[in-house]
């Protein structure tokens, strides 16, 4: 979560509680690191095809490994939405490549969130990579909502939500 600039993090684990805190929670939009569609028709839908044109290496909902997860995701999601709440699908690697961050060096990733003026758990604790993923997600959400994002994909199989590409340090939070 992201409010003020200050992140908190925790692993949840069942459909149920990730519900939960969000009806908690109550937050102005929820960015999802999963496929939330599968492609009408192929193993992958046009955002997927779009990414990887533009040098975001992603797996495709029907590839074995993320076809479970975007199944679940779908169904959450579907909960979600008739709870009120805005959802974007987002990518946490694509994010940071967008914004020439390392993808996978999760102690320098943590590092740069703190020198963009971000808060809370990220001071006190070493993040888990899911946890950095976590906060590259709703970072991906707070540029959204900023109009600092561009969108990969069409109506009919969905959207993943990708900054405009640019530097991290010259990001303004």
């Amino acid at each position: 979560m992201w409010k003020n600039k200050v992140i908190s993090t925790c692993h949840l684990h069942e459909n149920k509680q990730i519900l939960d805190r969000s009806l908690t929670l109550k937050p102005t939009l929820i960015s999802i690191d999963a496929p939330l569609s599968q492609p009408t028709k192929g193993a992958m839908r046009k955002a997927n095809k779009e990414m990887q044109k533009h040098g975001y290496p992603v797996l495709p909902p029907r590839f074995p490994a993320m076809e479970k997860l975007s199944l679940r995701a779908i169904e959450i999601t579907k909960k979600i939405i008739k709870e009120g709440f805005d959802i974007i699908e987002v990518h946490p690697a694509s994010t940071r490549k967008a914004l020439k961050m390392p993808t996978k060096d999760w102690q320098k990733i943590q590092q740069i969130f703190i020198s963009t003026g971000l808060e809370g758990a990220l001071k006190t604790r070493t993040l888990t990579p899911h946890e950095n993923d976590a906060v590259t997600a709703v970072l991906t959400a707070h540029l959204y909502l900023k109009g600092k994002t561009e969108l990969m994909g069409d109506n009919k199989e969905g959207y993943i939500v990708v900054p405009i590409k640019s530097d991290w340090r010259t990001l303004q939070i």
